[in-house]
């Protein structure tokens, strides 16, 4: 089993004993973007079929945006990009990105906490938080401390 067979919220909590909650809990900080973002993020819509697949969207939207962001927090986060992680037959796969703590060891280990787990997704929001539940179990699990906060994001890039 892996990561992408949760299909919703309510599998993993009956599962593993979850607690659902909601809780406004987002501070908003100004970032203003690059000029030389703009114009890249501005080239990738108008030059790159952002549509054709997840893989696409992850490449010219999604990482474009989460980098730009992280630019901000590299003296203390390291941004990851389809970094697996396993913990059991279950919980296995490889999200999207994943953001943890700078490693003593240096950018090729991952630091803990990991703190935030990101999944890009085509079209089905509802389904995608199956899958990113199951990463944030995992990454809690690495953690080693079921109590931390761990944070997940689902993004859903479609055409209106």
């Amino acid at each position: 089993m892996a990561f992408t067979d949760f299909k919703s919220i309510a599998q993993l909590q009956e599962e593993y004993n979850i607690k659902y909650g909601e809780e406004n809990f987002i501070d908003y900080v100004e970032l203003i973007p690059s000029d030389s973002f703009i114009e890249e993020f501005d080239f990738n819509l108008d030059n790159i079929d952002v549509f054709t697949s997840e893989a696409s969207r992850c490449e010219n939207v999604i990482y474009p945006i989460i980098r730009e962001v992280y630019k901000s927090f590299v003296d203390r986060y390291t941004l990851w990009s389809h970094k697996s992680i396993r913990i059991d037959d279950k919980l296995t796969g490889t999200p999207d990105y994943l953001i943890s703590t700078k490693s003593e060891l240096g950018k090729t280990v991952l630091g803990l906490p990991v703190l935030v787990v990101v999944e890009a997704k085509q079209n089905n929001f509802m389904e995608s938080w199956g899958q990113c539940v199951a990463e944030l179990l995992a990454v809690q699990k690495i953690n080693q401390n079921d109590e931390s906060l761990v944070y997940g994001i689902v993004t859903l890039f479609m055409v209106l």
